[in-house]
């Protein structure tokens, strides 16, 4: 026979384990969500530099990526991009988001999002940037000379290059509050 304390110690556990689970998932949603607007605006930043050529597209990153970023960074909120292998040092990543960075790197097919709690209710989420074959165009082995001049100009101790498809480039990483949702 189960023991009434040992079973009444199990149903909180099991309370608490759940409550958890439910925050993390909350956490995991909520942190895709608010990380999407960003995302899809870098891209086609990108894509409209790419246009008018690499340089340009390397000039959407330096100028127009930071201030994407700063748009979007309300009610609490901070992200930005950073890397294992940094171009810019001011992408340096929070402290919180190297574990994540490491698990990328240490197993190349994990690619979850990563959710940590962080001090005063607010959440840290990251997520893997992997090299696509256009980011190749300033972050692969074969750089065109204009955009290395470029580079070399602007980053003089980049770290960014030498990448092939489907290697990780980086991370996206953002901080939120969980409470104050929309839809709630």
């Amino acid at each position: 026979m189960i023991d009434k304390r040992f079973a009444k110690l199990f149903l909180i556990v099991l309370v608490l384990v759940a409550g958890v689970t439910h925050a993390y998932e909350a956490a995991l949603i909520r942190g895709a969500e608010l990380l999407l607007p960003f995302k899809k605006e870098l891209k086609s930043a990108l894509l409209a530099g790419l246009e008018q050529g690499p340089v340009e597209a390397l000039n959407v990153c330096r100028e127009q990526a930071p201030d994407i970023a700063d748009s979007l960074m309300q009610e609490g909120i901070r992200l930005g991009r950073s890397s294992h292998r940094l171009r810019n040092p001011e992408n340096a990543p929070p402290e919180w988001v190297r574990p994540a960075m490491q698990a990328y790197l240490d197993d190349d097919s994990n690619r979850a999002a990563y959710v940590v709690p962080l001090a005063g209710d607010r959440w840290g989420y990251a997520e893997p940037i992997i090299a696509q074959p256009l980011c190749l165009t300033c972050h692969g082995e074969a750089i065109p000379p204009s955009v290395t001049e470029r580079i070399e100009e602007l980053y003089p101790e980049d770290r960014a290059v030498g990448f092939k498809a489907g290697d990780l480039r980086g991370v996206f990483w953002l901080e939120f509050p969980m409470s104050g949702r929309p839809n709630e």
